[in-house]
């Protein structure tokens, strides 16, 4: 008898996650029809490829490639990066350009832009994006702020929904303000007085808010089904899309989004305690976040940002104490969910790199960004699978010579017996197409039997 996925082991489930990958299913629950046999025989190696070297498995014919750009698709394709924001169809279509142009062997899909009629709807302050405090050539910008005060650790831990939904949320989102005036959910209990729960709904702030919900609703679906729409002709073609969603450390949550970077730093110092109490209440959220938006998307991959963990912002013990504990628990609660976890090493981590190699062994994958390679692969990549570490600078400044000879490098250093994926350091909004191609063409000939 098949076993129920409660009942699986982490492997099991990453196994089934995989060969759900291998059938890919139409909008309708139907098998995926590929537009040719090439395109089907590619889509499936380029999967087995990708899961080999997560695997830590040497790859059966070449070393893997992926391109993880920013804006770059929409820039190379002569557009703005507010029109691929607002325009859907332009956007998709540039980005199937993009993979066309360059066939990697995994992507992460075109909806980096993100929906800015959405944001426009909910009057989004958290981020400026091109015509809103950005110019439309350039990308969106996070305005970081205090939008948790330094005495709200108490409220954050006694109930996290009510404070996002009261607190957080209207300090980002202009248009839900409404929220402010709403009662905890947890109060409306039985028929005694449980009416009176209810009197905020009829007030003309809180039901604009839902006024706003709903517009802003109908145009993230919009959205969604014209990304849907580009990852399934994309899958038809023979160019898969892993990416399930993403998820943060709990550091990054408090110290990118709550409390911001000065704040976060004077809470280690002032109310440590509590700080590390509001992380751990914040891993199970994390861990459900990663989960849910794998299974509604069905991909495995669960992309984190780590943005404070790098070298320099930290010190190895205030690392130890603050921000690996949380970070590894969600990693094992991804795994544990039948997800594969995606973190990325902006900037340096070279301090770090024995701490965190304590990993369960192929069950992760990790961007690197600046570190050094070769000390990566011999401390994470033990257990984990790299992706990387390909300049932005050297994309955009350098020659197709200079990309192969240091595609060469990491391939003959961090390539061999598996468990690497050649790719871009950091992600990127421009670049020479002819360094991009440069980066792909190669590995797929040099990378062959390493």
């Amino acid at each position: 008898m098949e076993k129920k996925w409660e009942e699986m082991s982490s492997d099991e489930k990453q196994e089934a996650q995989f060969q759900k990958l291998l059938a890919p299913k139409d909008p309708e629950g139907n098998d995926l029809k590929f537009q040719s046999p090439e395109a089907d025989a590619n889509y499936k190696a380029s999967i087995n490829r990708i899961k080999d070297a997560i695997q830590l498995k040497k790859t059966p014919d070449s070393v893997p490639v992926t391109i993880l750009p920013s804006m770059f698709p929409y820039i190379n394709a002569g557009m703005t990066v507010e029109e691929a924001m607002y325009d859907y169809d332009k956007c998709t279509s540039a980005f199937k350009k993009f993979i066309l142009e360059f066939k990697p062997d995994m992507n992460i899909g075109a909806s980096a832009p993100g929906p800015g009629k959405f944001y426009e709807i909910l009057d989004y302050k958290l981020y400026a994006w091109p015509g809103h405090g950005v110019a439309p050539e350039h990308s969106y910008q996070c305005k970081e702020g205090e939008y948790m005060t330094a005495d709200e650790y108490d409220l954050l831990m006694t109930d996290p929904s009510f404070y996002f939904r009261n607190f957080y949320l209207p300090r980002v989102f202009g248009a839900l303000e409404g929220f402010t005036m709403l009662p905890p959910l947890t109060g409306i209990l039985e028929m005694y007085g449980v009416a009176f729960n209810f009197i905020p709904y009829a007030l003309p702030p809180v039901q604009a808010t839902f006024k706003a919900l709903f517009e802003a609703g109908a145009e993230a679906l919009k959205w969604a089904m014209a990304m849907g729409g580009s990852d399934i002709e994309l899958k038809s073609l023979g160019f898969p899309n892993i990416l399930g969603g993403f998820t943060k450390a709990p550091f990054d949550v408090i110290g990118d989004t709550l409390r911001g970077t000065k704040g976060i730093m004077l809470d280690m110092y002032r109310q440590p305690d509590k700080l590390l109490k509001a992380m751990e209440a914040l891993v199970p959220i994390m861990i459900g976040m990663g989960i849910g938006a794998s299974q509604q998307t069905g991909n495995p991959l669960i992309f984190m940002p780590l943005h404070k963990g790098a070298d320099g912002f930290l010190s190895d013990e205030q690392f130890k104490k603050f921000y690996w504990p949380t970070f590894k628990q969600v990693i094992l609660g991804l795994i544990e969910g039948g997800c594969i976890p995606f973190p990325a090493l902006e900037g340096s981590w070279g301090s770090r790199l024995k701490i965190i190699q304590d990993i369960p062994k192929g069950k992760t994958v990790w961007m690197v960004d600046q570190s050094d390679m070769a000390k990566v692969k011999e401390t994470l990549g033990k257990n984990a699978c790299l992706i990387g570490n390909v300049p932005s600078s050297m994309l955009k400044l350098g020659t197709p010579d200079e990309v192969k000879d240091y595609c060469k490098k990491l391939i003959d250093t961090v390539g061999k017996g598996g468990g690497f994926i050649m790719g871009n350091g950091a992600f990127f909004d421009e670049a020479k197409p002819e360094n991009i191609k440069a980066m792909v063409d190669f590995t797929k000939e040099y990378g062959i039997d390493k």
